[in-house]
């Protein structure tokens, strides 16, 4: 796992290089809205991308995570199926509802089942490098799906290039990322994580937890200011220190969310400990890849201090091969 964590960058460049050879058929049909589909390691990507496009993409860009597509697809619909080794059920299920509606269809995989319905159906499909865990395969997702929405002309190309410079950010300031991450690791040991952040890097929090659920096999939690101030807030008050609290700090908040977090830090550093780990980066692209990596070695230093295989993922194996023989 920390090889596979140190090549992050390399996956960057190597995403990027895949990207610029991608060619996608223009859709028939005018795009009124973008629906992106996958689970787990492989869905996280569309989910970040969803955030980092909305202020600019013209168009509603939705997220599912299930067997089931919406009544809302149909001709005018871009879906971007999202699945690493292009073996996910869900994820098959969901593009096959999405066919019939008549959706324009892109696959994004390493190969598979998905990868042959695209051939078979005539949709395009971007292939990545495959046989890793889809955890580790982020810089793929999110770069090919970025692509997708740049090369049919819903977004500028600006996506692209920042996550060209989050690249270079994160191996200039390697050696600073590891050693807070080990800072966030030893912090983390034997509490239970709650993650917070604003609105903007609900995806980065998302991908905090799944990395923590996978890597060192425990339960987090997270939630987003100012969401939380409306709920989660109160429940503090039965608090205890059983949690760490971690507060993502970006430094692009509105001055009333500045306020919400002056405010909810003290509230909750009054019932457990809090730390506080800051987001380098001159844009949201930025912010989110450089919290991404922090992150990711966060989760498995942790791993190491609990003497926890990162790798290992039996429950999902287990869950899968039973799935298999249930009609």
């Amino acid at each position: 796992m920390d090889k596979l964590i140190a090549d992050f960058p390399n996956n960057i460049e190597e995403g990027l290089l895949i990207a610029q050879k991608s060619v996608f058929k223009t859709p028939n049909n005018p795009i009124r809205n973008v629906v992106i589909c996958g689970m787990g390691g492989s869905g996280i990507g569309g989910r970040l991308v969803s955030f980092w496009v909305q202020n600019e993409i013209t168009v509603p860009v939705q997220c599912y995570h299930d067997y089931t597509a919406p009544a809302f697809i149909d001709k005018h619909t871009l879906l971007i199926a999202s699945s690493y080794s292009g073996n996910t059920e869900e994820t098959l299920f969901f593009v096959e509802e999405a066919r019939v509606k008549g959706a324009n269809i892109i696959g994004v995989c390493s190969g598979g089942e998905l990868k042959e319905y695209c051939q078979k159906n005539q949709f395009d499909c971007v292939i990545v490098p495959g046989g890793n865990p889809p955890r580790t395969a982020l810089a793929f997702s999110v770069i090919q799906v970025t692509n997708i929405l740049t090369k049919l002309g819903m977004i500028a190309d600006t996506s692209l290039q920042q996550i060209a410079s989050a690249k270079q950010l994160i191996e200039q300031k390697n050696i600073e990322i590891r050693k807070e991450a080990l800072n966030l690791a030893e912090f983390l040991k034997g509490t239970v994580p709650v993650f917070y952040a604003t609105s903007l890097y609900e995806a980065v929090l998302i991908r905090a937890k799944q990395q923590f659920n996978e890597n060192a096999k425990m339960l987090c939690w997270t939630h987003v200011i100012p969401e939380m101030n409306h709920n989660e807030l109160v429940g503090w008050g039965g608090g205890d220190d059983r949690f760490s609290v971690v507060y993502f700090n970006t430094n692009d908040l509105l001055p009333r969310n500045e306020k919400r977090v002056e405010i909810t830090c003290e509230v909750v550093s009054k019932k457990t400990k809090l730390m506080t780990i800051n987001a380098e980066g001159s844009n949201l692209i930025e912010r989110s890849i450089y919290l991404i990596n922090l992150v990711d070695w966060a989760s498995f230093y942790l791993s190491e201090l609990t003497q926890t295989d990162a790798m290992e993922i039996k429950i999902i194996d287990r869950l899968k091969s039973e799935l298999a023989n249930f009609q």
